[in-house]
């Protein structure tokens, strides 16, 4: 049996003595796209920066490839929620996509002829190569989505996490970024974090609900009943058909 890409067993994490995930089990193979889904506050970027070793959980294990997570850093490829970055930064999309080619162990020097090759691949397979020499701030929703993506595969990751990568942009720029991801996924493993069950089931083969605790599915066993309970409330469009 080929080891996991994600394993986490019996993982419980607290701030300051408030639970917030208590005894999460999953199994992430090579290859899955995994939705993410939950209320506010019921501990799905905390999660992920678990995932990307930025915090340590308080009991079980998390394992990327068999390896801690600050021993797979390198594997991982990270989009950050739009609202959390800072959009007036005075960097261009080409400076900024070079970014992704920076490692732990790499933070000082130019950047070598690989980096600019891969730092060119990332932007012509995201669609954005020509908006290379403009400042981020004159970028539309979408296009510094994209950016983002681009910044990440630039280093080449076997795991793309992203923590809801369309919370900020319109219907049309979400379902080209899930497209985008559909085709990612065909060499790596992917982990969206979202809020929209319905939407994303249409990408994703399977659904993890988050709330403290958490329980997956394959898109197709979704509970709406479950669901509700999740969230507190009624959630309507679980799945679509094509």
């Amino acid at each position: 049996m080929s080891t996991p890409a994600i394993s986490i067993h019996n993982l419980n994490f607290a701030y300051a003595g408030t639970p917030v995930l208590e005894n999460i089990q999953l199994d992430v193979a090579e290859g899955d796209f995994i939705g993410i889904v939950g209320p506010n506050g019921g501990g799905k970027s905390t999660l992920l920066k678990l995932m990307l070793g930025l915090l340590q959980p308080d009991s079980g294990e998390l394992r990327i490839f068999g390896q801690t997570p600050r021993r797979s850093v390198e594997r991982i490829g990270y989009v950050p929620q739009y609202a959390n970055f800072a959009k007036d930064f005075p960097i261009s999309v080409w400076e900024t996509v070079l970014l992704g080619r920076l490692t732990p162990r790499r933070w000082f020097g130019g950047h070598s002829q690989k980096d600019k090759r891969l730092a060119e691949q990332a932007l012509r397979e995201t669609e954005i190569w020509e908006l290379r020499e403009r400042p981020i701030g004159a970028l539309s929703g979408g296009q510094l989505q994209r950016v983002l993506i681009a910044r990440a595969l630039a280093s080449q990751p076997d795991i793309l996490l992203l923590d809801e990568p369309t919370a900020s942009v319109d219907v049309r720029a979400e379902k080209t970024i899930f497209e985008l991801l559909r085709h990612l996924n065909q060499r790596m493993t992917i982990i969206v974090v979202s809020h929209d069950v319905g939407f994303i089931s249409d990408y994703v083969n399977r659904v993890a609900c988050l709330n403290r605790k958490l329980v997956c599915h394959a898109v197709d066993q979704l509970d709406p009943h479950e669901l509700e309970h999740l969230y507190g409330k009624h959630v309507h469009q679980l799945t679509h058909s094509h």
